[in-house]
């Protein structure tokens, strides 16, 4: 049972799109590391669940170890289900601002790479609008004197990350609170 177990928390689940249940809807971000992604949307009132994971690439039922060594096109995510008459969607994308460096197109901190990019997964047209208008602004702001890095895509299928991976900073808070204070994500 043991060894049943373990493998069950290795392997990745099957696909899973983002399909939204009553009264929710869905949101899929990439800031790099997908621990202090779904770290930082559990936090946000109204997020009612953030499931670690790859998006974006061409290999179906990816692994961590393909993603992170590059090529499947997928980047770390996450998959964000929230209730809209708690937070909007506009809500999180200030949230997913404040969580990424979006002047850097190689990578997020210290984790370097095109699977940790900075990227926004729109699902649907209002959230594809909201999504470039908020850029849009941040660009026209003059704050930054340089292009915002950060991608907007539809999204496409979603692949929950190997058991691990998800809440990881709750079930490994030591080991979490060393890797993003020296990865100066929070600097």
């Amino acid at each position: 049972l043991a060894a049943a177990t373990a493998m069950a928390l290795a392997a990745p689940a099957l696909a899973d799109p983002p399909q939204p249940g009553p009264g929710e809807d869905v949101a899929v971000f990439a800031t790099g590391c997908f621990w202090c992604t779904e770290s930082d949307f559990e936090k946000v009132p109204g997020v009612i669940e953030v499931v670690s994971g790859y998006t974006g690439g061409t290999v179906d039922n990816p692994t961590y170890h393909q993603v992170g060594a590059g090529g499947t096109g997928h980047a770390e995510a996450v998959r964000v289900r929230f209730d809209p008459a708690q937070v909007t969607y506009a809500q999180l994308l200030d949230k997913f601002w404040h969580s990424t460096d979006l002047l850097d197109g190689g990578g997020q901190f210290c984790d370097r790479g095109d699977q940790y990019r900075s990227e926004i997964f729109y699902i649907g047209d209002e959230q594809k609008r909201l999504a470039e208008e908020s850029k849009a602004a941040i660009e026209a702001s003059g704050r930054f004197g340089q292009p915002i890095a950060t991608r907007i895509e539809a999204a496409t299928t979603f692949w929950p990350a190997e058991g691990y991976h998800q809440d990881y900073a709750r079930l490994n808070p030591v080991r979490y609170t060393y890797y993003r204070w020296a990865c100066g994500r929070d600097q």
